[in-house]
């Protein structure tokens, strides 16, 4: 596994209290989080910015940078014998910083008095949104920020001075998220040979989280395995497959790096797609294709959204599901009935990376508002690309009965919506394939991991029968 270096770590402070110019920055990592009860956890997770940052993969800890006086402090406790007796013994918090180039560590009882001290200097205190409930507890004790005005609160310069650095990949973690795509494949060609007529979804997803297990490694959101692919975050594993189903897995691996995967593929229950799926994968397949085309260094994203989108009109005319100019009904949002969702996103640390930054300071040029129209709300990246971006290209196309009879009751797009020719389709569910891509310093788009294409039909079906 390819390992991100103490000098690294080194360069990503100095750049951001470069960046930042003055004041105190503020880091929160995560701490053990009960599930039902205090002692019985969920799987611990640092942090992401904290990861970004300082490194530290443990619980327990908090750090400044503290720009005016030219220190970086991490602030934590040592394990008690009472802990080692549970956890066996770690390193001191002096041996856990050196690596990642940090000297100076205090206990964790001296940052709030480091804290009031720059406060009693007016030096400005950064922190960024909590995303977590012992977080907000936990700046209200700090700074005496009350929960309701933390998000707001929040330290506008920091954020986008983070995003700055965590939206452009180096070489080192273009390799450290390519390992986690891999891993994710094979956690899809497990699908491939699992799904059969008769078995359970969650006998998929098992199959599916098994190889994630097997490795030592974790999932980096959780999975949705299912035979009711209209139903965008399904993680039910309620239903039985039958013959004739389609079968739609997003599933991905974060490995010891932190660093996420995420993939999506479908694929017919049985051994062929019905030549009604075949259709409609095919449209799939150009709107994908579409998309993959505008990719460039400087062409807005928003610009390969449309492009699928107006693919997907295409063919949903062609079906006579459709009428009226294709460019036209994916410009004014008309598509959203078989496209409700965003065409791809930002990956990194985070599977939708830095989402509890803001999506329109990570996605969007200059942090511009993002659309509140249905489908255009769920584009999560519009910006221009530049090298370093990583992010998911994932159109599809779903069959929404509820969303279809919304639409016409409204009389919603009326001049591109052929609403009495649905009702065949009502029962078709819904299909998508998600691969990972990254700008490359030389500015070329590659497609990350072993799978170079979306998968052709012929391909899921050798894919099934291997």
């Amino acid at each position: 596994m390819v390992n991100i270096s103490k000098d690294t770590y080194v360069r990503r402070r100095a750049r951001l209290a470069h960046d930042m110019g003055s004041g105190l920055l503020l880091f929160l990592g995560n701490d053990e989080v009960g599930m039902n009860y205090a002692d019985n956890t969920y799987r611990f997770r640092q942090d992401s910015t904290f990861l970004y940052f300082f490194g530290l993969d443990y619980a327990g800890l908090a750090a400044v940078i503290d720009v005016d006086e030219n220190r970086e402090i991490v602030f934590g406790n040592e394990l008690t014998i009472d802990d080692i007796v549970w956890t066996g013994t770690q390193p001191s918090l002096h041996e856990k910083c050196s690596p990642v180039g940090i000297t100076d560590v205090l206990p964790m009882k001296e940052l709030k008095t480091y804290l009031d001290r720059a406060r009693q200097k007016h030096q400005p205190v950064h922190f960024l949104p909590p995303y977590r409930g012992d977080h907000r507890v936990w700046l209200l004790e700090l700074l005496g920020v009350e929960p309701a005005a933390q998000p707001s609160g929040a330290s506008v310069p920091f954020i986008k001075a983070i995003v700055a650095q965590r939206n452009h990949k180096d070489l080192e973690e273009i390799a450290l998220i390519e390992e986690s795509v891999d891993l994710s494949t094979e956690m899809h060609l497990a699908a491939y040979r699992t799904v059969r007529p008769g078995i359970h979804e969650s006998e998929v997803a098992a199959a599916v989280e098994e190889v994630a297990c097997r490795h030592g490694n974790a999932l980096s959101f959780p999975t949705i395995a299912t035979v009711q692919g209209q139903v965008l975050h399904n993680h039910g594993f309620i239903h039985t497959c039958r013959e004739g189903d389609i079968f739609l897995l997003d599933a991905g691996a974060e490995t010891k790096s932190h660093y996420a995967g995420d993939l999506s593929s479908s694929m017919p229950v049985g051994d062929r797609f019905t030549e009604r799926q075949k259709t409609i994968y095919e449209i799939h397949l150009a709107s994908f294709y579409a998309a993959v085309d505008t990719l460039a260094v400087g062409i807005p994203f928003y610009d390969a959204h449309i492009a699928a989108a107006t693919k997907i009109c295409e063919g949903m005319k062609d079906l006579g599901l459709m009428k009226g100019d294709p460019a036209e009904a994916a410009r004014i949002g008309a598509y959203a009935l078989f496209f409700p969702c965003g065409l791809g996103h930002m990956v990194g640390l985070d599977v939708h990376n830095m989402e509890n930054l803001g999506e329109q300071y990570v996605g969007y040029p200059d942090g511009a508002a993002k659309s509140t129209q249905f489908g255009f709300k769920s584009l999560r990246l519009a910006r221009p690309l530049e090298p370093g971006f990583v992010f998911t290209v994932e159109p599809g196309i779903y069959f929404i009965p509820e969303l279809m009879d919304k639409w016409e009751a409204e009389k919603q797009f009326t001049d591109f919506i052929c609403y009495d020719k649905l009702k065949p389709w009502r029962d078709f569910t819904g299909l998508r394939n998600e691969l990972n891509y990254a700008v490359m310093p030389n500015g070329e788009v590659r497609l990350l991991g072993t799978i170079k294409k979306p998968m052709s039909i012929e391909e899921v079906y050798t894919a099934k029968n291997k």
